[in-house]
């Protein structure tokens, strides 16, 4: 009985009570608790990071695209370096660098 008198009657109110286990169950128990909250805010500011990356990817890409199509010698030149083409006459050797 001697604990109780000396707990301040502010702790014993019923509001902080409810405060605190309000506070216990966002923290631990609900399905939005705050933990969840933190990882899904880092995961919202890397898919963002993400989009902004492809964004510019695809930027890159169209003005590429752009390049190819409008040039006949670039776009031979493209065919030839990425996808291997060839002319029937010619053969291609491949060259490999050694590390």
């Amino acid at each position: 009985m001697v604990m109780l008198s000396k707990i301040p009657p502010f702790f014993k109110s019923f509001y902080f009570l409810f405060a605190l286990g309000f506070l216990i169950w966002m923290t631990f128990f609900d399905a939005n608790d705050f933990i969840n909250q933190v990882r899904m805010k880092k995961q919202l500011n890397r898919l963002e990071e993400d989009t902004l990356y492809y964004t510019e990817k695809i930027k890159e890409v169209k003005t590429e695209r752009e390049a190819l199509l409008s040039n006949k010698q670039q776009l031979e030149k493209f065919a030839r370096e990425k996808y291997l083409m060839k002319k029937p006459s010619e053969d291609v050797y491949i060259l490999i660098e050694e590390k």
